[in-house]
């Protein structure tokens, strides 16, 4: 089994993100996306940067934040990205923005 795998069953596991959620981050179809977890596949290219993005910004999130409240977090409209869904600035590959939002909310969790 891939390491990419195993980190899309962590993401889905253990920080509640849905097969759907997992998609949209990626630019994956969510049929696509419940292969990588059965480990039937292994997201490679632009969707493999996605995932590891994804995983890191779960990963600090859940430092911050209850779990089960990841998903929410990441599909609601957040003012510091211009009301844009966390999940939709990932997908459109600026890990960089949601990074920071996240740096400011560790800030103020100190």
């Amino acid at each position: 089994m891939s390491a990419l795998t195993l980190e899309a069953r962590r993401v889905h596991e253990d920080r509640h993100l849905t097969d759907r959620l997992i998609a949209q981050a990626t630019g994956a179809a969510p049929s696509t996306a419940r292969d990588w977890l059965a480990g039937r596949s292994a997201p490679t290219g632009a969707r493999a940067e996605r995932l590891i993005e994804l995983v890191e910004i779960t990963d600090r999130l859940s430092r911050i934040m209850d779990p089960d409240y990841i998903p929410v977090w990441l599909a609601r409209p957040i003012e510091a990205l211009g009301d844009d869904k966390p999940i939709e600035v990932l997908a459109r590959g600026e890990y960089r923005r949601v990074a920071q939002v996240i740096s400011e909310l560790e800030d103020g969790v100190s």
